[in-house]
């Protein structure tokens, strides 16, 4: 059993790798302008985003397993607040909260997957808690994509299979693996 634990540990870790590279992606693509641009006064740009993601993952993940993931000193309304103007700080921030993240899945063993943890008071295992951060990281990253998409237009550059190129990807990725596996053989 503690092999599936193990490999559900490596696995989360490459999901959220996989999740962070997206959301680099798209602030590589934006000048600091275009990281504040909002589609309506209601609605958050890629930079509230970076803020709350951030703000989220260091209070979840500090003292992961000793305190509630609830932090008393997290402002997360302040995280909804478009004070951050430079693209250098909002990346610091956005690499801080990965890093805190991070550092605490590369900790975790297979024997703390069943340890109880809090959120807001609310009990959670520890393969709950990765899964509710594996739910609400993609969510806000997909949000930074469409805003994106939004802001760039034509010159938008896909992220993953470009639209009407899936055959081609297919046909690629499926090429490389049948011959990765036949030179295993």
């Amino acid at each position: 059993m503690e092999n599936t634990e193990v490999n559900y540990l490596i696995s989360a870790k490459k999901q959220f790798t996989y999740y962070q590279s997206l959301g680099d992606k798209v602030i590589a693509l934006l000048d600091e302008n275009q990281l504040h641009w909002q589609y309506n006064p209601q609605s958050n740009s890629i930079a509230i985003i970076i803020k709350h993601i951030a703000g989220n993952s260091i209070s979840r993940w500090t003292d992961f397993l000793a305190t509630d993931g609830e932090k008393p000193y997290r402002n997360r309304d302040e995280e909804f607040e478009d004070d951050i103007h430079s693209k250098a700080q909002l990346l610091t921030l956005w690499n801080n909260g990965w890093q805190c993240l991070y550092n605490t899945i590369e900790q975790l063993t297979a024997e703390d997957l069943g340890h109880a943890i809090y959120i807001r008071g609310e009990k959670h295992n520890v393969t709950e808690a990765i899964n509710r951060q594996l739910a609400h990281l993609p969510y806000h990253i997909g949000q930074m994509v469409y805003i994106a998409r939004m802001i760039l237009g034509e010159q938008w550059e896909s992220l993953t299979i470009a639209k009407g190129q899936s055959k081609q990807f297919n046909d690629l990725k499926f090429s490389a693996e049948h011959a990765t596996k036949n030179s295993e053989h």
